[in-house]
């Protein structure tokens, strides 16, 4: 709730930190005493060495990243998925919260381990490089998207994910691949540096989501041409079709289809596309999106035969693979 307009400077600081603030501040604008009554009477709550909640009730999402933020010290961001989740990137782990903090100072670790049973569990991150246009104008601060998701990338459990959140900030505009590459060379330390930017290079030409992406990794793998993705079309009822995976030269299509092609309308809908592309001459394969990914050698074999059945010799086109 906004605060009157007769609000003193607490009302207002709990307003803009979500009521969550710092022993520090508590006792800048009131008395050590004050602050100890209303912890005693029920009317604060102490959340952990250092953080107090000015009310009694279970921690909000907005708490848990004041919390986090004000927990791990002065100069902490929220950082890598968490930040991205703030900017508006969706599907991501909203769990455990990540903060970064400047490698000059140490974080409050031991406050941390103590956190409140309704509070999730809180990662610090080090970095020796994190300028003021890293870092948003948000309550409570955090980084920038591009920034976000290059740490995000870094941090992940594995290659899958770290593609899969990279592809997502920019499938969903959030973030334009030329913000994320311009990060880069300011990072060049950044975990998984060579692999982001062999993604964004993916995603540069084309490639919006992750089953994609692996479609371009199988490629180069394989020593497959390398298509052209989202080529656009338009089908042979007027409307705009982009196509996943096009090589030009022999009239060959791939699409990998995600999970919603199994819905019986975009089923009929999809067989209806297929038949306009046959009689247009084209060949057209479909891969399930789990295929591409834990089957790669078969996808390939495929592709391989279809364009050798479409004229491709392979040891006559060099140029056209990529190792």
């Amino acid at each position: 709730m906004l605060p009157t307009d007769d609000a003193d400077a607490l009302d207002w600081l709990a307003f803009e930190q979500a009521g969550i603030l710092t022993t520090g501040q508590a006792t800048r604008l009131l008395s050590e005493g004050a602050v100890r009554g209303r912890i005693r009477s029920g009317r604060w709550r102490s959340i952990c060495r250092g953080i107090v909640l000015t009310g009694n009730g279970r921690l909000t999402r907005d708490q848990h990243l004041w919390v986090a933020v004000l927990a791990t010290g002065p100069g902490a961001v929220l950082a890598g998925v968490t930040a991205a989740a703030e900017a508006g990137v969706r599907g991501l782990r909203r769990e455990p919260l990540h903060v970064l903090v400047p490698a000059a100072r140490r974080a409050a670790r031991t406050t941390l381990r103590r956190l409140p049973i309704d509070m999730p569990a809180v990662l610090v991150h080090r970095t020796s490089i994190l300028p003021r246009a890293h870092v948003q104008r948000a309550r409570p601060p955090r980084t920038t998207t591009a920034r976000a998701l290059v740490d995000a990338a870094g941090w992940a459990a594995g290659v899958d994910e770290a593609q899969a959140l990279l592809a997502a900030g920019c499938q969903q505009r959030r973030v334009l691949p030329e913000e994320l590459g311009a990060m880069l060379d300011v990072l060049p330390r950044a975990p998984r540096r060579r692999l982001i930017r062999q993604t964004v290079d993916d995603i540069t030409g084309g490639a919006q989501a992750l089953s994609e992406i692996n479609f371009l990794r199988l490629c180069r793998r394989h020593r497959l041409p390398a298509p052209d993705l989202q080529e656009h079309r338009v089908d042979a009822a007027g409307r705009n079709r982009w196509l996943d995976a096009y090589w030009r030269e022999w009239r060959v299509q791939a699409e990998i289809d995600g999970a919603h092609h199994m819905d019986a309308r975009q089923w009929a809908a999809d067989m209806r596309r297929q038949n306009d592309i046959w009689t247009s001459g084209d060949r057209i394969l479909r891969f399930p999106a789990w295929l591409v990914r834990a089957r790669p050698e078969e996808v390939a074999d495929a592709v391989r035969r279809a364009l050798i059945a479409a004229g491709w010799t392979p040891e006559l086109t060099p140029g056209r693979t990529r190792a």
